[in-house]
């Protein structure tokens, strides 16, 4: 695909838990990507959100004594501005973050930058509290499970349902999330939700990380070796459940 994603892991060690503080991501030729302590994100300027952000997740990230502040603010790294809390302010959408603050628990820095609206996108209510939540729970428990994740996640903008704000914020028709282990027996797995209440369990909204990235443009995962690529993004992987 034109548009990649390329990622490249650096490691520094603090207490024997291995955290990335640099990563090399190639987004689309008009952007570029934000570095954070422990994450990092394309942002769209034409829908006023990040296009995807990438964070991995260990058990330890989960304990600590980081406190939600849940003070929402614009990222004054981004150069063309974010949205900000007028955009917000009585929409009737939730401020759905895409990096979950408690996956950052032990870290303040960590925490509090989840909370720039660069990581955050408008959720419908019942989505955001309801299967979104049960996503973000289930990716806790493989987290415990299987040592550590590589995570990217991101709004889907096909059907979307209208702008917020004053900076007409898209609001999308869906989110996704992709998921790779590589520990142990390597594995992926994909979740395509549409942005509404939902009744059906998480398993309904499983696809192929080769489908998300037809309908994304990204390229998930590409310095694997090519055939490990091929075989881990092709399968429909339903694990832990």
């Amino acid at each position: 695909m034109r548009h990649t994603l390329a990622i490249l892991f650096l490691f520094c060690w603090f207490g024997g838990v291995a955290q990335p503080y640099g990563y090399y991501l190639e987004p689309k030729a008009e952007t570029k990507v934000i570095l954070k302590s422990i994450f990092s994100l394309e942002y769209d300027e034409e829908h006023e959100q990040a296009r995807w952000v990438f964070y991995i997740l260990e058990p330890g990230y989960y304990i600590g004594d980081a406190k939600r502040k849940s003070s929402f603010r614009m990222d004054d790294s981004v150069s063309t501005v974010t949205a900000g809390n007028a955009d917000y302010y009585k929409s009737g959408y939730d401020r759905g973050h895409l990096i979950p603050a408690n996956s950052m628990s032990f870290s303040q820095k960590a925490m509090d930058e989840t909370f720039y609206y660069s990581n955050i996108s408008p959720q419908f209510p019942s989505f955001n509290r309801g299967i979104w939540k049960n996503l973000e729970g289930k990716v806790m428990e493989w987290t415990r499970a299987e040592s550590r994740l590589y995570v990217v996640t991101g709004p889907v903008f096909i059907d979307n349902l209208g702008t917020i704000g004053p900076n007409e914020v898209t609001i999308p028709g869906y989110f996704f999330k992709v998921i790779y282990d590589p520990t142990g027996s390597e594995k992926m797995i994909a979740f395509l939700i549409p942005n509404e209440k939902c009744e059906k369990p998480l398993q309904a909204y499983i696809l192929t990380v080769d489908d998300i990235e037809l309908l994304t443009g990204i390229d998930f995962f590409f310095r694997l070796e090519d055939e490990k690529e091929e075989r881990l993004e092709s399968e429909r992987f339903i694990w832990g459940f």
